[in-house]
C-alpha cells in the first residue's frame, strides 16, 4: 500500500483476514441466538444485592 493510499484504504484492502473475521462475526450475531443462562438464573444472594443498589 502506498503512503498516499494509507489513510483511505478500507480494512478489506488493509488487511483482509481481519476484515472476513469482523464480517463472519457480524453474520453470526445477525442469524443466531445466544443463550447463556447464567444471564437469566441467579443465585439468591444475588438478587438481594440486587435489590440493596
Amino acid at each position: 500500500m502506498s503512503q498516499s493510499g494509507f489513510f483511505t484504504a478500507s480494512l478489506s484492502a488493509s488487511d483482509p483476514e481481519i476484515a472476513k473475521a469482523i464480517e463472519l462475526e457480524l453474520g453470526r450475531q445477525r442469524h443466531e441466538i445466544e443463550l447463556i443462562a447464567s444471564e437469566n438464573i441467579v443465585s439468591k444472594a444475588v438478587l438481594e444485592a440486587q435489590g440493596s443498589v
